[in-house]
This record gives structure tokens, C-alpha cells and sequence, in this order.
């Protein structure tokens, strides 16, 4: 690996583009980016809203070398500004949803039934888990699922927003002439189809989710976040835009952002006493410095390729527990499961070609401290 010398001059005098750049994986992929020396363009739903922006113009070189733009990604061109002129493109932004009483107002007119026909069902998921997160359970707890359908003679026929939002990019990347995108996509892409997960079995990047078995089963998250890589791929081979996709795990470790990510208050649901029971699956866990740095080794790596795995660890609930008690044996922590049924097995996932780009893993341990700490920091735990 390169010094720390050499380190903070290896972007100089490169600018590249972040979308979704104050969400969780986003800013601390700025940071480290800033920290290297490149120049920065990123692009947020509103500059004025300064809980988008305050942390991200905080960091140190943002004043010289953070530029902020705004975009979204359901507007078609919205991202040619930012991204004409950059050496790369980090597509980390996933569709805002709000809480939505009327799910008609995510309605868009489009022509890419025909291309996607998996995508005739989408899902807006209100409250567990976001973009970054990985492993999901088959029936995920806490979930709010609107689910619509297209009926075959709509004039505004529907597409998941995070299939559209990767395609607008994608697109503004290729009139800008980009050769390289880093696309943030999630294990939730790569872990669900009909090969089984058990102890002995290692999930890699050869794995792909089957869309078929993630409508019959209702994983309408996990549909979307399949449906938005495939389409990112096979716009990458229509039009000879090389991409290269990130899929991490459940990302935890500090934050820089104000807000609570979902990822990080899957932690503070298990610590703040909120409740009695843990629930019986397994999720993957990375550290979101590792997934940043990775983003950016994608990109400065000449020989990355494809996909990469991101996952330190696939671990039962219960021993997620055990590793918190561990460390703050007087936190409020769940003591039995929610269920009397054997414990769901966990797996492993391949570690060896994140390892290819210079990636060494932060062991779990250390990211769940990390976590809890700076929700400590943050506010949004006290003990």
C-alpha cells in the first residue's frame, strides 16, 4: 500500500464526482477522498438543507476542494452538471422516501418495461433498512411495504425509483464521457436465490439473487437493489461504461452525518431497551470505512474488475448480542430470542477478492464499538 505521504497526493489534481453525498457510506467516501486530495463534487437533494451539508463542509480541504451541487435521481439529466469534467463518478444515492401515505406519488412515466420486465412490482421501504444495507432476513421485522403492479395498459407505466436513479446517472456518466463508475450496490444483490446458505457453504461474487424468488417470496427490497444492479450492468455493456459495484453487508460504524441511518439503529434497537427479544436470523456486518476506502481503491486500482463482496462477518443475532454485553455488560441488551425455533445457521462470504484491491476488514468487535460509541456522540444513545 501506498504511504501516508503518498496517500494524501494521490488525487491531486483528479476531480470526481459522489452522488447522495450526505448519506452514511457518501460522506465518509468524501472524507477520504478530501483526505487523498482530490476535488470533490457532490451532489445532494437540497444544498440548503444543512443537514445535508454542515458535516461535509466541516471536513478538512472541503473549503477548497468540496464543491456541492444539487440533484435527483428521478430527473432525468439532473447529474450532467456534477458530473461533466470528473475522472469518476462514486453512485452512492438511492431514492428518498418519505413517509408515504399515497404511494402513487412515486409514479413515474417511463419506457423500461420492456427492458426490466422483472420490475413490473416496487417497493418504498419506510423503516428497517436502507441502500446500505446487506443480509436480510427472509421476512424482515419492522417494515412498512407499499407494493404496486403494473397493469399492463397504464399510461404511466412504473419502475423502481433505484432502477431509474442508477440509469439517470449511468446516463449523464456516458454523455460526459466517464470511463470508470463505482457503483454502490448491496448483498442483498448477490445472496438470494436458490443455492442454500448453511455453514459450509461460501457466498461470492459469482452469486447473483434471483428476481423470480424475491417476488415469490415478497423481498421487495432485496427485488429492487437486484433489479437496480442488473439494469447498471447491462447498461454497462450496451454502452461500454466500465462499472465496478461495492456490495456490502449491513455497514455500521461511525457516523459523520446528524441523522440516524437504519443500519446503525438496528444497534440502538438492540441497546436502548426498546426491546426484550432478539430476532432469529443472521445478517452480514461490515465498517463503513471499509466500504468507503473501498469505493475509492475500485477506482484507483487499475485492475479492479466486476464485483466485490463486502462482509466481515455473518453472525447470528444472538452472538451479535453477546459481542455487545461483552463490552457494556450493563446495557439493557435483549436476552432470549423472539422465537423458540433452532437458530437460523449463518454462512460465509468470501473475503478473498475485496482482499485483491487492499482491503483488510475491520473486525466486527471493533465496528460495533465504533457504533455504539458515536451514537454515544451523536445523542442518540445515553447510558
Amino acid at each position: 500500500m501506498a504511504s501516508a505521504a503518498a496517500t494524501a497526493t494521490m488525487g491531486t489534481g483528479k476531480v470526481v464526482c459522489v452522488t447522495g453525498a450526505s448519506g452514511y457510506i457518501a460522506s465518509w467516501i468524501v472524507r477520504l477522498l478530501l483526505d487523498r486530495g482530490y476535488t470533490v463534487r457532490a451532489t445532494v437533494r437540497d444544498t440548503a438543507d444543512p443537514k445535508k451539508t454542515l458535516h461535509l463542509t466541516a471536513l478538512d480541504g472541503a473549503k477548497d476542494r468540496l464543491h456541492l451541487f444539487k440533484a435527483s435521481l428521478l430527473e432525468e439529466g439532473s447529474f450532467d452538471a456534477a458530473v461533466h469534467g470528473c475522472d469518476t463518478v462514486f453512485h452512492t444515492a438511492s431514492p428518498f422516501y418519505h413517509n408515504v401515505k399515497d404511494a402513487k406519488v412515486c409514479l413515474m412515466k417511463t419506457s423500461w418495461k420492456e427492458e426490466f420486465p422483472s420490475a413490473a412490482r416496487f417497493i418504498i421501504h419506510l423503516q428497517f433498512l436502507s441502500a446500505s444495507s446487506g443480509i436480510l432476513p427472509m421476512s424482515p421485522p419492522d417494515t412498512q411495504i407499499f407494493v404496486l403492479s403494473f397493469s399492463g395498459n397504464e399510461q404511466a407505466e412504473l419502475l423502481d425509483p433505484a432502477v431509474k436513479g442508477t440509469l439517470n446517472v449511468l446516463g449523464s456518466c456516458k454523455k460526459a464521457s466517464i470511463k470508470k463508475v463505482v457503483v454502490t450496490s448491496s448483498m442483498a444483490a448477490v445472496a438470494y436465490n436458490r443455492r442454500p446458505r448453511t455453514p459450509e457453504v461460501t457466498v461470492d461474487e459469482t452469486w447473483f439473487s434471483d428476481p423470480q424468488i424475491c417476488e415469490t417470496n415478497q423481498q421487495w427490497y432485496i427485488l429492487s437493489k437486484t433489479l437496480a444492479e442488473e439494469a447498471a450492468w447491462k447498461f454497462s455493456r450496451d454502452n461500454g461504461l466500465e462499472i465496478v459495484t461495492i456490495n456490502p453487508a449491513m455497514v455500521i460504524g461511525p457516523l459523520l452525518q446528524p441523522t440516524l441511518n437504519t443500519s446503525a439503529e438496528a444497534i440502538l434497537k438492540l441497546i436502548n431497551g426498546s426491546s426484550s427479544t432478539y430476532p432469529n436470523f443472521c445478517f452480514g456486518w461490515v465498517n463503513v470505512k471499509d466500504v468507503a476506502l473501498a469505493h475509492i481503491l475500485a477506482y484507483e486500482v487499475p485492475s479492479s474488475n466486476g464485483r466485490y463482496c463486502m462482509v466481515e462477518r455473518v453472525v447470528h443475532y444472538s452472538e451479535l448480542v453477546n459481542i455487545i454485553r461483552n463490552m457494556y455488560p450493563t446495557l439493557p441488551l435483549p436476552d432470549k430470542c423472539a422465537d423458540d425455533k433452532p437458530f437460523v445457521p449463518p454462512y460465509q462470504v468470501s473475503k478473498e477478492k475485496i482482499k485483491s484491491i487492499g482491503i483488510e476488514l475491520i473486525p466486527l468487535e471493533t465496528s460495533v464499538k465504533e457504533t455504539i460509541e458515536s451514537l454515544k456522540e451523536k445523542g442518540f444513545a445515553s447510558f
